[in-house]
């Protein structure tokens, strides 16, 4: 049962990354930094923002429009933290004592 806590808690830290990885190239793009026609940065951005756009565009829907400032990625973040934090000192304690 350690090893499903610990997987949950490895798959959500890679999700974390990936979300912090989204937001910089979201920065990257945005200063001309990256050359978005180059394919290995269009390769890497659209597997990154494939995979964390369903779950901020559902929390985009509930948030306020503050113009171009998008809190989402800060909302997803706390999430996941509460998460692994609720799973670690709740769940896991509740679920190992039986």
């Amino acid at each position: 049962m350690v090893a499903v806590f610990w997987l949950v808690n490895a798959v959500l830290d890679i999700y974390w990354w990936l979300v912090i990885i989204s937001v910089v190239l979201s920065w990257l793009y945005a200063f001309n930094v990256v050359n978005p026609s180059n394919q290995f940065v269009r390769m890497i951005g659209g597997f990154v923002h494939d995979m964390t756009e369903p779950v901020l565009g559902r929390i985009r829907r509930f948030m306020p429009n503050l113009g171009t400032v998008d809190i989402s990625p800060i909302v997803l973040l706390l999430a996941i933290t509460f998460l692994q934090i609720f799973i670690a000192t709740t769940v896991r304690p509740a679920v190992l004592a039986y």
